[in-house]
C-alpha cells in the first residue's frame, strides 16, 4: 500500500438521472484534478426520488449508471466507488441497493447489496420504508485487496449503525472502509459524525464517507458532511453542507502508527 489521495464526493441528487450524472462527472473531474486516485460517490448518486419513480426507471438507471461508472474510471484512470444505485431483482418487482467498486480499466472489483434497510419513523415526521421497494442483500460485504490502495471494505449508509458488519470487514483485513450515504438531516446532525468516528476508531481503519446534502425532492432533506476520517478518529476532511468534495491523504504509515499505539484488535477476547 502506498500513500495516496482519496475523495468523498458530496451531491444533491434529484429525481433526474441525466442531471445527476452530469453533476457526478463534474465532481469526479474536480477530485481528479486535485490528485485523487480513489473516488467515492454517495448513496443514490444517480437518482434520488420517490420510490415508485425509482422502480419505474430502475432498469434505465441501472444500465446508464453502470456504463457511467465504467466510462469515468477509464477516462480519469482512477478507482471509483459507485456509492449506490438500484439494480432490478428478477421476478420480484424490487431492486437491490447496490454499490460497485470499479478499477481504472473499467473492471468491476467488488459489488455489495445493502443488507440493512432503512425502515424508520423519524421524529421529524418523515417515514421511510426502504424495504417496500428494496430487497435486502443476503451476504456480508467483501474486502477488495489492493497492493496500491490498501484493502477496501464496502458498506452503505444505514449499515453504519451495525458495528458487527465493520468488525467483519476488519477481520477480513480492511484498511479503508467506505460508507456512502444519504443520511437524513434529522438523524445526521446528532449521529452521522460520531458513528463514522466510532467505526474508524474501533477498527483502526480509514473511513471514507461520501454523502448526499440538501433538499433532494419533496420533504427529503439530507445531512451532508461527506468526510474522510483517519484510524484515530481524526476528521481529515469535511465537505460541509453544499455539493463538493472532501479530499485527504490515506497513509499506510498512519495506519501502522495507530495500530501500534492502540493494538485493540489484537486484544479482542471474543
Amino acid at each position: 500500500m502506498k500513500s495516496y489521495l482519496a475523495a468523498a464526493i458530496q451531491m444533491t441528487s434529484v429525481p433526474n438521472l441525466h442531471k445527476n450524472l452530469v453533476q457526478a462527472e463534474e465532481l469526479i473531474d474536480l477530485a481528479v484534478r486535485r490528485g485523487a486516485e480513489l473516488v467515492g460517490l454517495p448513496e443514490n448518486f444517480s437518482f434520488m426520488g420517490e420510490e415508485k419513480d425509482k422502480l419505474a426507471q430502475a432498469a434505465e438507471i441501472y444500465s446508464e449508471t453502470a456504463q457511467f461508472l465504467t466510462k469515468m474510471a477509464q477516462r480519469f484512470q482512477v478507482t471509483i466507488l459507485g456509492g449506490s444505485f438500484p439494480v432490478p431483482v428478477d421476478n420480484t418487482g424490487k431492486v437491490y441497493n447496490t454499490t460497485l467498486l470499479i478499477d481504472p480499466n473499467g473492471h468491476e472489483l467488488a459489488r455489495y447489496y445493502k443488507v440493512h434497510l432503512f425502515d424508520v419513523n423519524v421524529p421529524d415526521g418523515n417515514t421511510y420504508r426502504e424495504s417496500s421497494t428494496v430487497m435486502a442483500g443476503k451476504e456480508l460485504p467483501s474486502v477488495y485487496f489492493s497492493e496500491q490502495l490498501g484493502n477496501i471494505g464496502l458498506s452503505v449508509c444505514y449499515d453504519v449503525r451495525f458495528p458487527e458488519l465493520y468488525r467483519h470487514l476488519s477481520d477480513k483485513g480492511a484498511d479503508v472502509m467506505f460508507v456512502p450515504a444519504a443520511f437524513t438531516a434529522f438523524t445526521g446532525k446528532d449521529h452521522w459524525q460520531v458513528l463514522l468516528q466510532a467505526r474508524a476508531i474501533e477498527n483502526t481503519a480509514y473511513v471514507i464517507a461520501p454523502a448526499q446534502t440538501g433538499n433532494n425532492y419533496g420533504r427529503r432533506q439530507t445531512h451532508g458532511h461527506a468526510m474522510i476520517i483517519d484510524p484515530w478518529g481524526v476528521i481529515l476532511a469535511d465537505a460541509g453542507d453544499v455539493p463538493g468534495i472532501a479530499i485527504a491523504e490515506i497513509k499506510p504509515s498512519r495506519l501502522e502508527q495507530v495500530r501500534r499505539q492502540m493494538p485493540s484488535l489484537e486484544h479482542r477476547v471474543f
